[in-house]
């Protein structure tokens, strides 16, 4: 039996939240009742749903921090109870909401003693700490400390490039990940050719997105990362061999099978998104940001502009130039 009475009709699928709460700060839980689908319907949205939150929907974290005068994350400060690796890990904790998508700068500036938390740090306007409570050091004496941190939002958890930071700056492993977990269930109800299944999904987050702006974010990124398929025309698919029939020499699957990398630059690259070059999220989204959407925008960026895209930088070009050539055997122009 549902837990409470929904209004179904048997044309629109409708989506109704039955139960939502906080169970602390950085810990919400939503439960939603999704109905009426044909049968078989549920496991396929359900799947997707899932993996969607999971993966796609995008949180904010602190992924660099710089101390000054340190050389190494093992290293001590006189009057810091912790090691500058315990510090780190601390800072990987802190759950943010952000609402812009640039690259933003923070910094915990403290005179101690002291306990120094998450509502020590001065943020950007836009950038707001869930849990001011959460603990990143202890000062022991009258001494003053400043971090300087980095701030980005971006999905999924990214590992830091120890081998790109200098001058005390160490990077912290960025876990993007607002969705802790979602469970989906399938329940039927009527019987016979009248049979229609019903789905409850629940979500926990942590606090840095609603359980329902949680599924709503996860919805649009299914949606954007489909929509590429309602614009594919058969005339502009080539295919290595003759035709679909025809026999070829290399091996399935390749991306160099299925376009001819020669008529990229014309009509093809119209129709070819962005999303299958498989870029970072991070450089995808700038592009997209830049109104880049289609290999022929970005064939029409050189290198050099492309850099000058903001929070672009030379690490996402090389990134660019590099998976253009792995997909479709081009390079990123020069001028």
């Amino acid at each position: 039996m549902l837990p409470c009475e929904t209004s179904i009709s048997n044309q629109d699928i409708e989506w109704k939240c039955v139960e939502s709460k906080t169970e602390y700060r950085r810990l919400h839980y939503g439960r939603f009742v999704v109905s009426p689908f044909k049968r078989g319907q549920v496991s396929t949205v359900g799947t997707a749903t899932r993996r969607a939150s999971l993966e796609e929907v995008r949180g904010t974290s602190i992924t660099r921090a710089r101390f000054h005068g340190i050389v190494h994350e093992y290293s001590t400060i006189t009057g810091i109870q912790e090691t500058i690796h315990d510090v780190l890990i601390n800072l990987k904790e802190i759950v943010l909401r952000s609402d812009s998508d640039d690259v933003e700068e923070a910094v915990s500036s403290v005179t101690g003693p002291k306990e120094v938390t998450a509502g020590d740090t001065l943020l950007p306007p836009h950038v707001k700490a869930i849990d001011d409570s959460q603990r990143i050091l202890t000062i022991t004496q009258p001494i003053s400390l400043n971090i300087e941190l980095r701030v980005e939002k971006d999905c999924g958890y990214r590992i830091g490039n120890l081998g790109g930071y200098e001058n005390g700056e160490f990077p912290i492993d960025a876990v993007s990940m607002p969705v802790r977990n979602v469970n989906c269930s399938v329940h039927l109800f009527g019987s016979g050719k009248a049979t229609r299944e019903t789905s409850f999904i629940e979500i926990w987050t942590n606090g840095s997105l609603t359980p329902d702006e949680a599924i709503k974010e996860a919805s649009k990124k299914l949606i954007d990362l489909l929509s590429p398929f309602l614009h594919v025309n058969s005339e502009d698919v080539y295919r290595s061999g003759s035709g679909y029939g025809g026999s070829s020499s290399t091996s399935a699957g390749s991306p160099s099978q299925v376009y001819d990398a020669n008529k990229l630059e014309g009509k093809v690259s119209k129709n070819i998104f962005i999303d299958q070059l498989e870029l970072p999220a991070r450089a995808s989204n700038c592009l997209k940001k830049a109104e880049i959407h289609t290999i022929a925008d970005l064939l029409s960026h050189s290198r050099e502009d492309s850099s000058k895209i903001r929070s672009f930088g030379q690490k996402s070009v090389d990134q660019v130039s590099k998976a253009l050539w792995d997909h479709f055997t081009i390079e990123l122009p020069k001028n």
